[in-house]
């Protein structure tokens, strides 16, 4: 039983082939700040790899509550470790940490309050951010003598290596409007819709083509090895019923029209 992440999982349609699959909420419940400690990824992590196996999983939102989605590393926990042990789990804590870029369905973080150190982390692994307008949002772990372990190269990907460099280096926090301006983030809402927007953009992918989305994700996330795997997932996506549907669906009566049944 996890202690600080909860999955959400709405009750299953009565038939497994229909077409509207549903939208996974992981939560992270940690109170008051939501602090990642080597648990609460790990716990995370395993949640996570619980849905990749889920046909019936759409899209998961990842979110910790109205106050804050996660005020970074647990530096108490961090001040413990020797060199040895910090060597022995800095493997695991950076797989955890990227749970959400392996997941195949479509993932975004509904983030609140503050987002920082290994928060913002595990955000940068989403395929959206969603952010209220008064979140703050910064990898400081530079001040504590530190670096991030898991964001550097997502977080250089996506912004780009100097204002990447930035961040690192000055540890600094971000607000929203710059934020969204640098593409840190995709979408800034009043405080009070960061959920319901997040869950309504995993809503989109209910009735989608599972398999040519998890392709897609693949090649996003196979970074300079992307044309390769763009190959082989295309080609494959030939076995699908999804790809059969969506075909003669598109042929007959034009885009959007196809009942996929994700498989």
């Amino acid at each position: 039983m996890a202690e600080f992440v909860t999955l959400e999982l709405p009750t299953p349609q009565a038939d497994p082939s229909a077409a509207a699959r549903r939208v996974a909420v992981l939560r992270i419940a940690r109170p008051p700040m939501n602090l990642l400690n080597a648990q609460l990824v790990r716990e995370l992590a395993e949640a996570a790899d619980s849905i990749a196996e889920d046909p019936t999983v759409a899209a998961v939102v990842l979110y910790g509550d109205e106050r804050v989605f996660s005020a970074g590393d647990d530096l108490a926990e961090l001040a413990e470790l020797g060199a040895e042990q910090a060597r022995a789990m800095a493997g695991d804590l950076q797989r955890h940490l990227g749970c959400l870029a392996r997941l195949p369905q479509p993932t975004v973080a509904a983030i609140s309050g503050y987002c920082l150190g290994g928060g913002l982390e595990l955000a940068l692994g989403a395929d959206r951010r969603i952010i209220g307008d008064n979140v703050k949002l910064g990898l400081p772990q530079i001040k504590a003598g530190l670096i991030p372990l898991a964001g550097i190269r997502r977080l250089s990907l996506l912004i780009g290596p100097g204002p990447a460099k930035d961040l690192v280096y000055t540890g600094r926090f971000v607000e929203p409007d710059e934020a969204r301006a640098l593409g840190l983030v995709d979408e800034v809402v009043p405080p009070d819709d960061v959920y319901t927007a997040a869950l309504a953009w995993a809503q989109r992918f209910t009735d989608g083509p599972a398999r040519a989305l998890a392709a897609a994700k693949a090649v996003f996330e196979a970074g300079p090895h992307g044309l390769d795997r763009a190959q082989t997932e295309w080609s494959d996506l030939f076995t699908s019923e999804d790809r059969v549907f969506g075909l003669h669906s598109y042929l007959a009566d034009g885009p959007g029209s196809a009942a996929f049944v994700g498989r």
